[in-house]
């Protein structure tokens, strides 16, 4: 069997306790963008789990996206992200 070797830590404690691993993120193929998997790749980049580039890379996601949903849940958390509040959260 191969085990594919990564760079980075395999997991993170968050500052709330819980610990955060690269089986908890979503797919790489994920293309219906929930506001739980959002908040799941802004809490890795965020904590170390994975670096920026890597996260883009992982879910072909633009610089400016991503940056624009760690934004989001820093001004105002994780309901931000939903779709249907980007009205209510936008400046």
């Amino acid at each position: 069997m191969y085990i594919r070797r990564i760079k980075g830590p395999y997991s993170v404690t968050l500052p709330d306790g819980s610990e955060l691993c690269r089986s908890d993120l979503p797919s790489p193929t994920t293309r219906r963008w929930v506001a739980s998997r959002k908040a799941a790749v802004v809490r890795a980049v965020t904590h170390g789990l994975m670096d920026r580039n890597e996260a883009c890379e992982t879910y072909g996601l633009s610089d400016e996206e991503l940056e624009a949903w760690t934004k989001a849940v820093r001004e105002h958390g994780v309901a931000a992200l939903k779709a249907t509040a980007v009205q209510k959260f936008r400046s």
